[in-house]
């Protein structure tokens, strides 16, 4: 019998718990047995200790699929420093799966969350309906079906009772933060929060449905970027239809030469970065297991059940700061923070500090140079910037980012790590000052970017569609 996700709050926190206890009582064991032993030795055994919780805290994250689980994706894209380095890749494979790996919930119980949605048997709303998932989502599998008009389509199922667990573990957050920190002590408070803020609205698959088709119209005809479109009216709060999209995935795409991978990488960056300062809008979820090379060359993004709309006020602070850090306009910058309620206590806060913080997080693409990130690169900096054992920066990582900006900064490091995974090459600075200058583009790929915008018809902003009735389709069936 295929297992299911724990739902009740009292059982996932019982989980989380037990990693805690375990830990615990582990690191008191090894310091304990480390007395009058050589440093060699003792180093050895706390090595192996860190090994063992780790490998605790990730089997935990991959048998639950709420913020557990988009905790998991995070490490999984930030090759974050939790373990010593020979180990390390194996750890990576054993966090891919949580963004990969389809899970095992059996099919009959995926069919009834569809069938109860629909209203109607399966076959009813669709002509073929393959059982074995293609894919797996923070929330769900993804299956690949067929309609009776003959389009082939992506069909994004949630869970059966992933609603609960994921309120379950919004309530577990205080716990999760003293257990997690065992393995991970940047889940600080402000991430916490930021997820807090933001998951519960990924359990709408008809909004997400409504946003995708949103983006897709956003960017139809686009020369290197294409988003499938949904079908928001074959789509309910648990189901979301799409057109189906065939390519490479992400580890494909690791295997390509170095100029291919390149190019993607600046078209990831563009798409999650990029499309902020140009819309005012962006996903917040980047991470491997959403990016598809298309056989047409286009890179096809998925998922977005975390979208964010900023007020082009907001979109213009991190602009103008941006600019300042990279002119190093120290005081400037911290002006522009006092200001905007960044600094809670700014006679603590010198410039320089401001504008080290700000270099330390987003230097790579304010540097008027090439630069191949690396996945070294990239923790590094998410951990400069937020891991409270840094010893650097400690008067900025207790000020208050607004949550808008929060938000922006994390899809602008997990961008950062996927870059890493890639190993991409590029001069980020002169692609970015497209939109921190409005300057003419120097790439190929910018060229044709801004061709497409010179050509393409404004759209007006556009506000969630109102909740369709549920689809009728052809055939019958009872709840």
């Amino acid at each position: 019998m295929a297992k299911q996700v724990p739902t009740s709050r009292l059982a996932r926190g019982t989980k989380l718990g037990a990693v805690a206890a375990s830990s615990v009582i582990r690191t008191q064991r090894t310091r304990l047995s480390m007395r009058g032993r050589s440093a060699a030795v003792r180093a050895k055994m706390a090595e192996e200790s860190m090994i063992r919780t780790t490998e605790q805290v990730v089997t935990v994250l991959g048998t639950m699929k709420g913020v557990a689980m988009k905790l998991g994706q995070m490490m999984s894209v930030l090759d974050l420093d939790l373990v010593p380095e020979s180990h390390r890749e194996r750890f990576q494979k054993r966090l891919a799966v949580l963004r990969n790996a389809a899970p095992t919930v059996s099919f009959e119980s995926m069919r009834q969350v569809i069938e109860e949605d629909f209203g109607q048997p399966l076959d009813a709303i669709f002509d073929e309906f393959q059982p074995e998932p293609i894919a797996a989502a923070s929330i769900g599998q993804v299956y690949l079906g067929r309609l009776h008009d003959g389009r082939q389509v992506a069909v994004k199922v949630q869970y059966p009772g992933i609603d609960a667990a994921v309120r379950a573990d919004l309530k577990n957050l205080a716990m999760f933060r003293r257990v997690l920190q065992s393995a991970m002590p940047w889940v600080t408070p402000a991430v916490l929060d930021e997820l807090r803020l933001n998951m519960e609205s990924e359990l709408d698959y008809h909004a997400e449905a409504d946003t995708q088709l949103q983006i897709a119209e956003l960017y139809a005809g686009h020369p290197f970027i294409m988003v499938p479109r949904s079908l928001p009216e074959l789509s309910t709060t648990r189901v979301l239809v799409s057109d189906y999209l065939a390519g490479k995935g992400f580890e494909e795409i690791r295997q390509l030469p170095a100029v291919e991978r390149n190019r993607i990488g600046e078209i990831i960056y563009r798409f999650y970065v990029g499309s902020l300062f140009s819309f005012n809008e962006f996903c917040g979820d980047p991470h491997p297991g959403n990016v598809l090379l298309a056989n047409d060359g286009r890179v096809g993004f998925l998922d977005f059940g975390l979208f964010n709309r900023m007020d082009p006020e907001h979109v213009r602070f991190e602009t103008i700061c941006l600019r300042a850090a990279a002119e190093d306009r120290a005081e400037d910058l911290r002006q522009l923070m006092i200001e905007r309620g960044v600094l809670d206590s700014p006679d603590e806060i010198g410039a320089e500090e401001c504008l080290e913080y700000v270099l330390a997080a987003s230097e790579w693409c304010l540097l008027d140079e090439e630069l191949t990130i690396t996945p070294e690169l990239a923790s590094g900096a998410f951990l400069l910037a937020v891991d409270p054992r840094a010893s650097e920066f400690a008067g900025m990582k207790q000020q208050n980012l607004p949550p808008e900006h929060l938000f922006s900064r994390r899809a602008d490091f997990l961008t950062f790590g996927m870059l890493g995974q890639l190993e991409c090459t590029a001069n980020w600075h002169k692609i970015s000052r497209e939109w921190l200058y409005d300057e003419a583009p120097v790439t190929d790929l910018g060229k044709a970017h801004r061709e497409w915008l010179s050509e393409r018809k404004p759209t007006p902003t556009k506000k969630p569609r109102a909740r369709a009735k549920k689809p009728t389709t052809r055939g019958s069936g009872t709840k």
